[in-house]
């Protein structure tokens, strides 16, 4: 799987990436290399200097979660190896991989942006009509009809403490399924931490599953759950804001899940006050 060569001193490093106990470099050339400890960490010792991936030509794009990683060939075909444990792989089971798979289920579309979490992995596509955006272990499914959207929410993976808004369903999916529980609301953003998710709607509200301890769900209590609630806003109403004095109330634009907190970005909407007729 390996190359011993040493690297060119004056080759150009496009990429750089960081796992749980490795590195890795993209070159401009379009070529991979690793350090560190590999997955499995039994098949090949630590690798204390850079050895190229094989097998691995022409890249554009790399990803790297706590033990596995990711890589997005100019040619769309996405290759995977190591850790497989939760299916972060995308390979339809469990089994690590010490050397580069090929994806499944991705051939026919169009990838644009990879990324990888500690135990997941996420893809951005396009493909005419259809975007696709794969987010931790949810994908968002956005589907353009002429000037009318349809967002659906799909979940697979680790399902441990509701982390998938299956409900009471807290078992692993090795397939996307359907977030049935979001399909009344107009989903336009999802974020995913360690063990919990985030959901933002069209009209800036936000639902959050999952582990519930440190506060990180929002609800003001601790709580675990696999049903999306609503998380409350609880911020004092803006008083030095433009049009504040009409009235209003705090919507979110943007979530941000981390492994064991979450972060929004939230803006005061102001009501438009009533006009006389």
């Amino acid at each position: 799987m390996y190359s011993s060569s040493n690297p060119d001193r004056a080759m150009g490093i496009s990429l750089v990436a960081a796992g749980g106990t490795h590195s890795v470099v993209l070159t401009r050339e379009g070529h991979v290399w690793t350090w560190g400890q590999p997955w499995p960490p039994g098949d090949i010792k630590q690798i204390s200097t850079p050895v190229r991936v094989q097998g691995l030509e022409k890249v554009r794009l790399i990803a790297v979660g706590a033990f596995h990683n990711l890589a997005l060939l100019e040619d769309g075909i996405l290759w995977a190896w190591g850790n497989n444990e939760y299916g972060q792989l995308g390979t339809g089971d469990t089994q690590p991989r010490s050397q580069p798979i090929a994806v499944q289920g991705l051939s026919d579309l169009t990838l644009v942006d990879i990324a990888a979490g500690g135990w997941h992995s996420t893809a951005l596509t396009d493909d005419g009509g259809v975007s696709i955006m794969l987010v931790g272990y949810l994908i968002l499914i956005v589907k353009a009809l002429c000037h009318d959207f349809t967002f659906e929410v799909y979940g697979w993976g680790r399902g441990e403490h509701g982390r998938l808004g299956f409900g009471d369903d807290k078992s692993s999916k090795m397939v996307p399924q359907k977030v049935q529980l979001l399909v009344e609301e107009n989903i336009v953003q999802i974020s995913c931490g360690g063990t919990h998710s985030v959901a933002l709607t069209r009209d800036g509200r936000m639902f959050s599953f999952g582990r519930g301890d440190h506060g990180r769900l929002g609800y003001g209590r601790k709580v675990t759950t696999g049903h999306p609630m609503e998380v409350p806003i609880n911020l004092p109403p803006a008083t030095n804001l433009s049009g504040s004095g009409a009235g209003g109330h705090w919507c979110s634009k943007l979530v941000a899940c981390g492994g064991r907190h979450t972060l929004a970005i939230v803006e005061w909407l102001a009501h438009e006050p009533e006009q006389l007729i």
